[in-house]
């Protein structure tokens, strides 16, 4: 497990989540900086998506804390416009154009005139949606739909991106091309993808944190699964959760 570090842009402190007297989270604490890729994996209801809106502000923790550049995420809101977030349902407009709505996100950002305006082409450029500017986010494939969600998380170029299954429901070169893009833009800035499935974290995450029952039982990177554990994530994520479902069943 990481211990979080000073110098790290995100830090959980035994972060916890209660909802009517059930823990949802319970006491995670890891730490993630620019230009790393941080998967987080999980079965369905393992508490991840709880996590994500913890990190993105939309939730305060019962307990413990989220750490943005040094400062506490809840008692200082305003840090949440240098951070991108995207739900699992992306929260388009549908009776917007892509471009209509983009430019909306900006304004939401602090975004006015040529640097909105910018930031919207510049966007468009990035998740290859140029062709879609003009069409209404309500007549978006699937696919679309979540570069556009993508689109909005990073139109004001956040520091920290946070993902609640991207790639979800999508076709097989779908899912690529956004995995491909998650990747990119890992490359300087820190990113949380999450996921349940494996491939997603193989194919663009250099680190993996494995959530269960809304604990934090592993944290690393997949390197060191094989040249320390002698295991590749597969056999680590399925011993995890049998394991706990072994005990559950006693």
């Amino acid at each position: 497990m990481s211990t979080p570090s000073s110098a790290a842009l995100l830090q959980l402190h035994g972060v916890s989540r209660r909802l009517g007297g059930r823990v949802i989270v319970d006491g995670v604490t890891f730490a993630l900086d620019r230009g790393c890729v941080l998967g987080l994996l999980g079965v369905n209801g393992a508490g991840k998506s709880t996590t994500l809106r913890m990190i993105a502000g939309l939730l305060a923790p019962s307990a413990g804390k989220v750490l943005f550049d040094g400062h506490e995420l809840h008692e200082e809101p305003a840090l949440a416009r240098r951070l991108g977030y995207l739900p699992e349902t992306p929260p388009l407009y549908a009776e917007l154009r892509v471009d209509e709505y983009l430019a909306f996100c900006t304004r939401l950002r602090g975004m006015r005139g040529a640097d909105a305006r910018k930031a919207v082409d510049r966007v468009l450029e990035r998740c290859a949606l140029g062709d879609m500017r003009r069409r209404l986010c309500g007549n978006l494939s699937k696919g679309f739909a979540q570069r556009v969600g993508i689109a909005q998380a990073i139109v004001h170029d956040p520091e920290l991106i946070v993902l609640d299954e991207p790639a979800s429901g999508l076709d097989p070169v779908q899912a690529a091309s956004i995995r491909n893009l998650v990747s990119e833009l890992g490359h300087d800035r820190a990113v949380i993808l999450s996921t349940h499935l494996l491939h997603d974290v193989t194919a663009c995450c250099a680190r993996v944190a494995i959530l269960h029952g809304g604990c934090l039982r592993y944290d690393g990177t997949l390197a060191d699964l094989s040249a320390t554990h002698g295991e590749n994530l597969e056999t680590v994520f399925l011993r995890i959760a049998s394991a706990d479902d072994a005990r559950a069943a006693a």
